[in-house]
């Protein structure tokens, strides 16, 4: 299969490329940069410029091919304005995707978070919430999947707070990048709450498998570690990087604040049964002994 993919040299696209080349499809991938496309090449892919913004770019993208992965997002969460601008750019951009492939019936794999429910693993069939800092998110994911009545193969998998490799990555990731800034390991709420995980690799192997067999309207969860509590996270970046570890308020980590404080843990079991999806890399607790002081 012949795949159009976006974020290609991302945390979770780098992986991905490669697990489509691994297994004899080929990759059409956007750049945003010289050194994307080189990247892009190096690794087997055909490198496509344009940006999120060039939005007849990616129409020709998805045109050309047998299938597309989006995995293209911003990362300015600074403020509610800039993740506004943010999922607002990445809306347009799939939803040309999308249009693009109306009645071919396609295979067009979006990407969107783990939803979060009181008292228990939130799982496949549950919604994604619609309100929120990037609500506006699962409204698009909402209409690609809708998209299953116009000829369009849709499905979405689900990514978890911490997608993460080497130590680095997600939810947690973040935690180690403000430790290494603050000098303290800080974390939100009262440290019970969990984050689900996966490992990047992991991931990769759950969006080939999407893009090869899942049926049209469809959500996945690419969940390993079904949650871990964030007093366990911190306290092994806290040993990994010699730093004292300590509860911190809610607003110190912005419009995330909320989420981050929220316990959030989340199952894989239906996506593993029906996609035959076997996580086989660390946990995120073990991956985060490859931190360096």
């Amino acid at each position: 299969m012949h795949v159009f993919v976006t974020g290609g040299t991302g945390t979770i696209g780098t992986p991905v490329v490669a697990e489509l080349l691994a297994h004899g499809h080929s990759v059409l991938a956007l750049a945003r940069s010289d050194s994307s496309a080189t990247a892009l090449t190096r690794a087997g892919a055909t490198p496509l410029r344009g940006d999120l913004a060039d939005l007849d770019v990616l129409r020709a993208g998805a045109q050309q091919a047998d299938g597309a992965i989006s995995l293209a997002a911003g990362n300015d969460f600074s403020t509610a304005e800039a993740v506004a601008r943010m999922v607002a750019e990445e809306t347009a951009a799939i939803t040309a995707i999308g249009e693009a492939l109306v009645g071919t019936d396609k295979p067009f794999v979006v990407v969107s978070g783990t939803p979060w429910v009181s008292g228990r693993a939130s799982i496949e069939s549950d919604p994604l919430p619609l309100e929120g800092p990037v609500g506006g998110r699962a409204v698009t994911v909402n209409a690609i999947l809708a998209l299953a009545e116009k000829g369009v193969r849709s499905s979405a998998v689900r990514m978890p707070r911490t997608v993460h490799e080497n130590g680095d990555g997600g939810f947690a990731g973040l935690l180690t990048q403000a430790a290494r800034q603050s000098g303290v390991v800080g974390y939100p709420g009262d440290g019970t709450q969990r984050w689900p995980a996966v490992h990047a690799r992991d991931a990769a192997s759950l969006f080939r498998l999407a893009l090869e067999s899942a049926p049209a309207e469809t959500a996945w969860h690419a969940v390993a570690d079904e949650g871990d509590a964030v007093s366990d996270i911190a306290a092994v970046i806290g040993r990994r990087l010699g730093l004292p570890v300590e509860q911190v308020s809610v607003e110190s980590f912005g419009p995330f604040g909320p989420i981050f404080a929220t316990d959030q843990p989340s199952s894989a079991a239906h996506t593993r049964e029906a996609l035959g999806w076997k996580p086989t890399h660390g946990s995120l607790l073990d991956d985060l002994e490859n931190l360096q002081p």
